[in-house]
């Protein structure tokens, strides 16, 4: 910038820091923060709409809250202590009403607990600075929590003091109060960023629930998933991303989440499919449930399963069809079924159909909609685009979420990036221009925005094409091939190819390629990635490309972990460095909490660094810097008498 214009801009910072003084005390406590350690980070992935293991594991902290017991206690209370103080910062409310109804003298056990506690707060609160723990004390308690937080030890009238504030809590049943409120303030210090790699949607019972959850959190991110853009496109109106989401939810017995979650009228829907499919057992189409259900009720499901399948599949045809430049004419499948015989030409091959019954279906223009099913879809598309909740959710997963972040030396992003067959950067042309490594990434973001915040049609189309789309980074495979695995019995049919990123990004070099990409510099910075399950079982490694690339998604859905083997990864980025952690499956809260038990879970040292990384090590750090020059710039002009202080 000029002159005037740097004298401008110091006129505007003069505002806030108006004195010598002001100024450099900003410049006192700036610098002092650089010095603090870096706040810890973790990372989450492929989470599913498994709500119960993903809210343990983000208050249990992947496993930190124990440590820091353990770290203070040591040997001088036992494993059961532990494990009760344990769950009482992870569940407060339920355990102590729990222990209330089995402990003789809780006046005894509200004092003990409330000074354990006060140790494992002042500990996570010592890497930050005073304001920002105040910042973090719910209202009703911040002043007593500060008086017994910065209790210095050995001071015989300071002890005194402490002990009379904890009496009189007690005494006036505000014990369970303040154990809440405390136990709160750990699990928001203990973590001071989360990051959610993709994937929130589909398969378990409760995304929305997660959402809610995240819209607390003092500080996340997210980096979109396939099935988190499609539920995105859904809001915005786009009916293959409507027909999908809603087909999804039946397939897994989860339609608590339309109905329930979400206020969607599934009942034009159920209407027509047990009027057009009532001779119909719909057999391939029996929700794979893990809830009990009536067989009645299963009945139903089944039929309303197929009967959205089916509607899917034309809707996907005229998207297909008014979008040449997706290249996805070979996901035009009615139009293959020779429906005298029942068999379906893919690929040069044959195929027996499982299912015979297409009463909707004209094959002389198999992708047209009857009106029923026109209706259906208005009905459906109306609930989805009115849904208060939905729209909260999905304006938020904008707010906090991207495509791909670059954030303290590490590249998150949930799928790939697409690649050729020789290990380039793939090229795709999007409306006539060709985009490709970070700029593909960066236009997929922007035009995923256009969809939901503008009418833009192409823009909307382009929602569901990062679903399924083979040069989507969200989807990386070269089909979804969902009509194959619900009609044709033969599994060779069904094999999705993964893009070649997954045969090259695995080694160090390719790793190092797309770091560069994204101007990070490959010696101290990694790859964040979910997307693709790690099968342990199988001998699988999460960690890739000797250390840059780690590949967190181990299974956090039921439904992928017979094939993993475990229940999910996530990852930890604290000031000693990175550790991988693997988790066995949650099965029951209640019996959590009654019987003090955590999540199992194995921690991994993937890198520890030679020296405690600082905030001034962190990109805030950088922020920092610069700011502490423009204060020490401004103090320059004040002593010289270019601005004068307004004292």
């Amino acid at each position: 910038m000029n002159k005037e214009e740097e004298l401008k801009y110091f006129r505007l910072l003069s505002q806030n820091f108006p004195t010598i003084a002001k100024t450099s005390a900003e410049i006192i406590n700036l610098s002092a923060i650089l010095n603090l350690p870096k706040g810890t980070e973790h990372f989450i992935t492929d989470i599913h709409g498994e709500y119960e293991s993903f809210n343990h594991v983000l208050k249990n902290c992947s496993g930190v809250v124990r440590e820091k017991i353990v770290a203070i206690f040591g040997d001088t209370i036992s494993d059961k202590e532990k494990n009760q103080l344990a769950t009482v910062i992870y569940y407060p409310e339920e355990k102590i009403d729990q222990i209330s109804q089995t402990t003789s003298d809780m006046v005894s056990w509200y004092k003990t607990t409330i000074h354990r506690m006060l140790l494992i707060l002042k500990l996570v609160a010592s890497k930050y600075t005073s304001s920002k723990v105040r910042k973090a004390l719910p209202e009703d308690f911040s002043y007593i929590i500060q008086e017994l937080l910065y209790e210095k030890d050995g001071e015989l009238n300071k002890k005194e003091y402490v002990d009379e504030i904890i009496n009189t809590i007690i005494s006036i049943n505000r014990g369970k109060q303040l154990l809440i409120s405390i136990s709160d303030v750990i699990q928001r210090l203990v973590i001071d960023q989360l990051h959610i790699v993709g994937d929130i949607y589909d398969r378990g019972p409760a995304p929305h629930k997660i959402i809610d959850k995240l819209m607390e959190h003092h500080n996340v991110d997210i980096q979109w998933g396939n099935h988190d853009i499609l539920w995105m496109g859904a809001a915005a109106g786009q009916l293959g991303c409507i027909t999908n989401a809603v087909r999804i939810c039946i397939r897994y017995g989860h339609t608590s989440i339309l109905e329930d979650g979400y206020s969607i009228n599934l009942f034009p829907l159920a209407t027509f499919a047990l009027d057009v499919y009532k001779d119909d057992p719909c057999t391939n189409f029996i929700p794979k449930s893990t809830i009990k259900s009536k067989e009645k009720d299963l009945e139903v499901l089944a039929k309303m399963h197929k009967a959205i399948s089916i509607i899917q599949f034309k809707v996907e045809g005229h998207v297909i069809n008014r979008n040449p430049e997706f290249k996805m004419e070979d996901r035009l499948l009615l139009d293959k079924i020779n429906f005298e015989d029942n068999t379906i030409l893919l690929d040069g091959n044959t195929y027996n159909l499982t299912d015979s019954s297409f009463p909707t279906i004209d094959p002389a223009n198999p992708h047209e909609l009857t009106e029923e099913e026109k209706q259906v879809l208005l009905a459906l598309q109306n609930s989805f685009i009115n849904s208060e909740k939905l729209n909260a959710h999905t304006q938020f997963l904008f707010s906090k979420g991207s495509v791909f972040l670059n954030y303290n030396s590490n590249l998150l992003y949930h799928g790939c990036i697409p690649l050729d067959d020789n290990g380039k950067f793939r090229s795709v042309n999007i409306l006539g221009k060709e985009y490709k490594g970070k700029a593909l990434l960066k236009i997929c973001d922007r035009t995923a925005r256009e969809g939901y915040f503008t009418n833009n049609l192409f823009a909307k189309d382009f929602l569901w094409y990062l679903w399924c789309g083979e040069n989507s980074p969200l989807f990386g495979k070269d089909k979804m091939k969902t009509f194959e695995r619900y009609f044709i019995k033969e599994k060779e049919s069904h094999k999705e190819i993964n893009n070649t990123y997954y045969k090259f990004a695995y080694s160090k070099q390719m790793a190092n390629k797309i770091l560069q990409e994204f101007s990070l510099n490959p010696e101290t910075s990694h790859i964040i990635n979910g997307h693709v399950p790690v099968k342990v079982v199988k001998g699988e490694n999460p960690i890739k490309a000797d250390g840059k690339l780690l590949l967190i998604d181990g299974g956090f859905s039921k439904a992928y972990q017979s094939t993993t083997g475990i229940a999910g990864y996530t990852l930890i980025f604290n000031s000693h460095g990175m550790r991988l952690v693997s988790h066995e499956p949650f099965e029951d809260i209640h019996e959590s909490i009654h019987k003090c038990l955590d999540m199992g879970s194995t921690t991994h040292i993937v890198e520890s660094v030679p020296k405690r990384l600082r905030v001034a090590d962190t990109d805030n750090g950088r922020v920092l810097k610069e700011n502490i020059n423009n204060l020490k710039k401004l103090l320059e002009y004040y002593r010289l008498g270019i601005l004068k202080e307004k004292l």
